[in-house]
C-alpha cells in the first residue's frame, strides 16, 4: 500500500498532468463537469428502450392499463436528463469554438426535435425485429428476437444515436454507439445510415463504418466489416475526416460471416457477398461474390466475371 507521501507525490504528479494536457489541447476549468457523462447517457438509452418496448423491456412489474403512463412519465425523465447532456455538448463545442455558451434553449429544441422522432424509430426497430424472425429459422417468436438477439439491441441503440447524429450532437451519439459495442461487440458508427428490415445476425464482431448506407432488409453476419480503404489527407498530412470512404450496399443484400467488404464501393441490390472475401469494387445487382478461387457472374451476363480477393 501506497504510503501518504506516495499518494501526495502521485496526486502532484497527477495533476501536473491534467495542466499539461488541458494546456495543450485548449481546455479550461468551467467550474464543473464540461462533457456528457457515459453514465448517465447509459441510463438514459434504458429508459428510451423502456418507452420504445414497454412490454417487453420495461419494467418487469408493468401492466397493460398502466403502459401509457409509464411511457410518458419515463420519456419525461430520459428527455429531461437527454436535454442536460445535451446543452453540455453545445457548450463544449462553443468552448472550442471560441463562441458564446448556447442557451438552454438550443439544447430544449433539440431534444424536443429528437422526441417527435421516436415514433419513426419505433417502426424502423419493428421492421428490424421482424427482419430477424423471418430470416432465422431459430427464432420461435418475435418476442425471443426482442428479448434476446445482440443485433437487434445494437440496432436500438443505433437508431437512437443516428437520430442524436442527424440533430448535431455527434459526441453524446459516439457514446451511446460505443456503450452498445461493449454491450454487443457489435460496433455501428452513429453516423452510417440503415435502411428498414436490418437483420444483423450473431453479429459478435461487425463493424460499420461513419459513412456506410444500407439499403432496405441488409442481413449481416458475424465478423462482417464494411470499412475504408484509405485515409486521404490534407497537404499537412492531416486526415480529411467526414469524406464518404465506406460502402454503399443496397437492397436485400445478405454478407457472410467474416466478409470485408472497404472503400466508397456499391454492393448492387440483391448481392450475394460470401463468407471471409475480401472486396474492393462494386459489384453489380444480383451478383455472388465468393473466395478467391470462385467467380461470380453477373444476372444475363456470363462473360462479365468479378473476382474477390482473399481475406
Amino acid at each position: 500500500m501506497a504510503s501518504a507521501d506516495d499518494l501526495t507525490d502521485i496526486v502532484d504528479g497527477l495533476r501536473t498532468a491534467r495542466r499539461r494536457w488541458r494546456d495543450a489541447h485548449r481546455r479550461w476549468d468551467t467550474g464543473g463537469r464540461e462533457l456528457p457523462s457515459r453514465e448517465l447517457l447509459a441510463g438514459i438509452v434504458e429508459q428510451l428502450t423502456g418507452a420504445l418496448f414497454p412490454m417487453r423491456l420495461g419494467p418487469p412489474d408493468l401492466q397493460p392499463e398502466g403502459e401509457d403512463h409509464y411511457v410518458g412519465h419515463t420519456l419525461g425523465v430520459a428527455l429531461k436528463r437527454l436535454r442536460q447532456q445535451v446543452l453540455l455538448e453545445l457548450g463544449h463545442e462553443a468552448r472550442l469554438r471560441g463562441g458564446e455558451p448556447p442557451a438552454e434553449s438550443a439544447a430544449a429544441t433539440l431534444v424536443s426535435s429528437f422526441a417527435r422522432r421516436l415514433p419513426g424509430v419505433r417502426e424502423l426497430l419493428d421492421s428490424d425485429v421482424t427482419a430477424a424472425f423471418q430470416g432465422d429459422p431459430a427464432a420461435r417468436s418475435v418476442d425471443e428476437v426482442l428479448l434476446c438477439y445482440p443485433g437487434l439491441h445494437a440496432l436500438i441503440s443505433h437508431r437512437l444515436a443516428h437520430e442524436l447524429y442527424r440533430l448535431g450532437v455527434p459526441l453524446i451519439a459516439r457514446v451511446i454507439a460505443e456503450l452498445a459495442h461493449a454491450q454487443t461487440g457489435i460496433d455501428i458508427h452513429p453516423g452510417a445510415q440503415i435502411g428498414p428490415g436490418c437483420f444483423i445476425d450473431h453479429g459478435t464482431g461487425v463493424v460499420i463504418g461513419e459513412t456506410a448506407v444500407l439499403g432496405r432488409g441488409v442481413r449481416l453476419y458475424q465478423n462482417v466489416t464494411l470499412g475504408a480503404k484509405s485515409f486521404p489527407t490534407d497537404g499537412d498530412g492531416h486526415l480529411i475526416k467526414g469524406q464518404p470512404r465506406h460502402p454503399i450496399v443496397e437492397d436485400e443484400v445478405v454478407i457472410y460471416a467474416g466478409a470485408t467488404v472497404l472503400g466508397r464501393i456499391t454492393l448492387g441490390r440483391g448481392s450475394v457477398i460470401g463468407g471471409n472475401v475480401w472486396l474492393t469494387h462494386s459489384v453489380p445487382p444480383g451478383s455472388r461474390i465468393a473466395q478467391a478461387d470462385s467467380q461470380s457472374h453477373s444476372p444475363g451476363d456470363p462473360s462479365s466475371a468479378f473476382q474477390s480477393l482473399a481475406a
